[in-house]
């Protein structure tokens, strides 16, 4: 008797999950690509030039170092923080040409698990899960300057392409782009200040363009026309908004994501670097991933810690975004593979562990879910309940439709999708053939 009701249980939850399931391409485990550390040079169209051609050059006197010391870890930021953690190791050249990089506002990566694992494989051998695409066709329609990744892209409502790159000193970082692919202005380093790591970029409803800087720890908000409106956080100083003592600081500010009233969310911290409990240190500047609300002027609203262990938390906020239909905040935790679901009111809904890594997440101008799964190279579609419904991009490399780390993404009027690459100065234009 037992038996046959377990048998029939088995029978109705299959019934239950089927039609989720069948709705879920196909998926295979593949590699991925080594990380450029946001320096690969890519030629007008998208064609990633060589090795040797990036102007960036300032740690050529380690590359024998990073070869001896820290393989695995060849792009700018992994390698700077590894040659940082064994600079008694170093050549005396190494240190001369490590010394000319300009201090960095944050320590090294050391307890993300995405952080180069001195005991097991590195990131560049992890195996990832790759979903099947539809017909799906891919151009580089923008020119960007010889140099860093695209780490953004923003459509405003006239149909203007912003894009964010991670520029080598003294270039450009920011740029507009008309409907026709073609360059309307670029925004002045005098406007927004040289960015330590340029990280998202986002078009509220007004046209107001918002971008942010990790290590730099500072939000800025811009008109249409590419003028500073406001500033959030301090520049060059990480740390807790505590609204009681008037200390309104940022934390790694990697996403921004608005509200239908237009109060803003910004999610910060890359892999919950803080050892402390929150709950019992919510002073700390050691950085635990959090959410800080604001009102559309900038005061403050409420913030809520994610600490990473334990129902709701996370252990980093890669990745933020509003449902439109219900005002639910969605959180992409990165690192922990999960997507993690908050009321407006910082109260904890739901979260959901996913097969990918959760590096954004955004709804597209129909309300449907869409996350980027970051180094795995794709953006995927999904249902409420997380289901895969549909997938655009090749995966890992530097391929046609390929992405080292696929990023944040937006939606032209027609449909098409655009996303950047962290790693590689080329925009992906993505057109569903349905």
């Amino acid at each position: 008797m037992k038996s046959t009701v377990l048998a029939a249980l088995s029978i109705l939850a299959a019934a239950l999950l089927s039609p989720a399931l069948a709705q879920s391409p196909g998926w295979r485990l593949a590699g991925t690509h080594p990380d450029t550390g946001g320096r690969a040079p890519v030629a007008p169209g998208g064609k990633v030039l060589p090795p040797g051609s990036s102007p960036l050059s300032v740690l050529a006197g380690c590359s024998g170092d990073i070869d001896k010391i820290c393989q695995g870890r060849s792009g700018l930021y992994s390698a700077r923080a590894c040659l940082t953690e064994n600079k008694a190791r170093l050549s005396p050249r190494c240190v001369v040409d490590l010394a000319k990089l300009p201090p960095s506002s944050v320590p090294p990566c050391a307890r993300s698990p995405l952080c180069d694992n001195r005991l097991g494989p590195t990131r560049e051998q992890l195996r990832r899960v790759l979903w099947q695409t539809g017909s799906v066709s891919y151009s580089y329609p923008f020119n960007l300057p010889v140099g860093g990744g695209a780490t953004g892209v923003g459509i405003d409502s006239k149909g203007n392409v912003w894009v964010l790159q991670r520029a080598v000193p003294g270039q450009p970082q920011l740029f507009q782009f008309g409907p026709d692919a073609k360059l309307v202005r670029t925004i002045p380093n005098a406007v927004i200040g040289a960015l330590e790591k340029g990280h998202t970029i986002k078009v509220d409803p007004q046209d107001n363009v918002w971008i942010s800087d990790a290590n730099g720890g500072i939000v800025l908000k811009l008109s249409p026309q590419g003028e500073l409106l406001m500033t959030l956080g301090v520049r060059g100083k990480r740390g807790d908004w505590n609204e009681s003592t008037g200390k309104r600081l940022l934390w790694q500010p990697l996403d921004v994501a608005f509200a239908a009233n237009g109060d803003v969310f910004i999610a910060q911290g890359h892999g919950n670097e803080s050892p402390n409990d929150v709950g019992l240190a919510p002073d700390n500047m050691v950085g635990a991933a959090r959410i800080l609300h604001l009102d559309r002027n900038g005061r403050f609203i409420n913030q809520w810690y994610g600490n990473q262990i334990g129902p709701g938390k996370f252990g980093s906020a890669h990745g933020i975004a509003v449902d439109p239909k219900k005002g639910d905040v969605w959180i992409g935790d990165r690192e922990e593979y999960r997507l993690v679901v908050y009321g407006r009111d910082g109260k904890h809904k739901r979260t959901i562990q996913m097969r990918n890594l959760m590096s954004a997440v955004a709804f597209d101008p129909k309300g449907d879910l869409w996350v980027s799964s970051g180094r795995d190279g794709q953006l995927l579609k999904l249902d409420r309940n997380g289901n895969v419904l549909e997938a655009v991009g090749n995966g890992s490399g530097l391929g046609t439709g390929q992405f080292v780390e696929s990023t944040y993404m937006a939606w032209d009027r027609a449909g098409n999708i655009y996303s950047g690459d962290t790693s590689v100065g080329r925009v992906t234009k993505m057109t569903v053939q349905r």
